[in-house]
């Protein structure tokens, strides 16, 4: 039986400067950066504090802290590459000084797994390695197992506080070309004060949950309402892209026992992970929670095993024929495809399961309803209408499945605020030829 290298006690003795970590780089290279809470902070500003380098393509999902490589003026030198865009890329991304992909969640490994993106360095944000001599990708394995596999060198933060984790996320201690040791706060995030609308929302999403059901849920108000909701539920069992600190609350009052899971029965499965202190010290060593690939997690063959699939994602706008718009604000990308699709078609092929949608339903102060005639001009079509299912607003929800474009536009507008309502109808009315009842 072949034995793994075991790393020795005094480790970090070989540890390096985050200058001469980064000095691997050349000009013109692929670069993945790991991202969310195990964004390689200190490589960045390594990275970004050379003035040597000219063409070097970032690849990453969406980075938590600053992104310096996006700063206006380092166009020539760096080319950000969102495969699913954050805040601090948000603004480069309008202003043509960085780039999106517009790519389903699952099919993001593949594109460094073909070889259709040839990495030359990955920086990674990795566990210490252990007895076996084995790092862990920590909070986020998503695309950054695939990065580990395929690029030709690998540069890492080995962080004394990154959660050592459990399943398919692991990276030999000796496969790390060069590292830094710190021993620094993950970047974190916080939950924010629900409202009211996110509360009746979260109301609605909750009653439609049934005992026994698998969830998968994003980060935000409404899906932190919803779970907030859930405590007296019995064998909720987890399969999602991600979580954050309300599972801790759930797995704590008993819901969350992943009983009746059939992939993964007994455990959370999760690619990656976003939230506090004390969501990372739940994932610590925690074998009953796995981090997988993102292509295996969001695989739709994989998620409709489960029973009663629930996937509650968001949405920015939706029009009266259910055309989904949940990654840009008219043609400014705000976030990604990321895994909606994936987890709402896979939810929908689950037995039992319930594709769910949910948005407020009024934006910018109350002045715009975002249940609209039409989709903006330049906004991108996530979910299609052929794919969604349930709508949900603090008004009501609504399953669009199998109905005709007259029976969802008055679905639509019966879950659409009040004060938009009439306005709606007549519209519908008009591009319809549907006579006013």
């Amino acid at each position: 039986m072949t034995t793994l290298p075991t790393p020795s006690l005094d480790w970090k003795t070989r540890a390096i400067t985050p200058t001469a970590a980064v000095a691997c780089v050349r000009p013109g290279q692929h670069v993945f950066i790991h991202g969310a809470a195990a964004t390689p902070t200190p490589l960045i500003g390594a990275l970004t504090a050379r003035q040597d380098l000219e063409g070097v393509r970032l690849w990453h999902l969406h980075t938590n802290g600053d992104a310096p490589f996006a700063a206006p003026g380092r166009e020539k030198e760096f080319r950000s590459i969102s495969l699913f865009t954050g805040a601090p890329l948000r603004a480069a991304i309008a202003e043509g000084r960085a780039d999106f992909v517009p790519i389903f969640l699952s099919d993001i490994p593949g594109l460094f797994l073909s070889g259709q993106v040839q990495l030359d360095v990955a920086f990674l944000q990795l566990s210490p390695p252990d007895h076996n001599g084995l790092c862990s990708l920590g909070t986020s394995c998503d695309a950054a197992k695939a990065a580990a596999e395929t690029a030709r060198f690998i540069v890492a933060e080995i962080n004394d506080r990154m959660p050592r984790t459990h399943g398919n996320n692991v990276v030999p201690f000796s496969r790390v070309g060069a590292f830094i040791a710190t021993d620094r706060e993950l970047h974190g995030h916080g939950s924010t004060t629900e409202t009211p609308v996110e509360a009746r929302i979260g109301e609605i999403i909750a009653d439609l949950v049934e005992d026994g059901s698998t969830l998968q849920m994003g980060i935000g108000g409404i899906p932190d309402a919803a779970l907030a909701r859930m405590h007296g539920k019995h064998d909720l069992g987890i399969h999602t892209e991600m979580f954050s600190d309300r599972i801790v609350d759930l797995v704590a009052s008993g819901a969350i026992t992943n009983r009746l899971k059939v992939v993964g029965q007994g455990r959370i499965i999760t690619s990656f992970i976003n939230g506090t202190q004390r969501l990372f010290d739940f994932v610590h060593d925690n074998p009953l929670v796995n981090f997988y690939p993102c292509d295996w997690t969001n695989d739709t063959a994989v998620i409709r095993k489960n029973p009663k699939v629930v996937a509650i994602n968001s949405a920015i706008q939706i029009d009266l024929t259910g055309q989904v718009c949940a990654d840009s604000i008219g043609d400014r990308i705000y976030s990604g495809i990321g895994g909606q699709m994936d987890f709402i078609r896979g939810a929908a092929l689950s037995r039992g399961g319930k594709p769910i949608i949910a948005l407020p339903s009024r934006a910018m102060g109350g002045k715009v309803s975002r249940i609209a005639p039409q989709l903006a001009p330049g906004a991108g079509v996530v979910t299609t209408r052929g794919h969604v299912h349930w709508v949900i607003t603090e008004y009501g929800a609504v399953n669009l499945h199998g109905k005709t474009l007259r029976e969802r536009g008055e679905a639509l507008i019966s879950i659409a605020h009040p004060d938009f309502r009439t306005e709606l109808r007549h519209d519908l009315c008009n591009r319809r030829h549907f006579a006013l009842t």
